[in-house]
């Protein structure tokens, strides 16, 4: 069973993501992903196409409670619809 959260990441750098969206398999490998940058830009990935500097983690994800569980992070679960609402967005501001 697919599960998807969203990871606010704290920190100061601008070439990095604020935000990440997953879609995380039975196993806890991501098979999709969006990252949302300051300024309002998204990349994404999935297991045949990777834009900008995004792309799946290879080993798989530790739980939402040790995500959190780092202060720099701020970890939730999401429905699935709220990621497919993410990542088609993500997908329109690329075309």
């Amino acid at each position: 069973m697919k599960r998807y959260q969203r990871v606010e990441w704290h920190h100061g750098y601008d070439e990095d993501p604020t935000v990440i969206y997953s879609e995380i398999d039975a196993k806890g490998f991501e098979t999709c992903k969006v990252e949302q940058f300051r300024g309002g830009t998204s990349t994404f990935a999935d297991e045949s196409t990777a834009t900008g500097s995004t792309w799946l983690a290879e080993v798989a994800l530790p739980s939402l409670e040790e995500i959190a569980g780092q202060t720099e992070f701020k970890a939730e679960a999401i429905h699935a619809s709220t990621f497919e609402d993410v990542w088609r967005s993500a997908h329109e501001e690329r075309s």
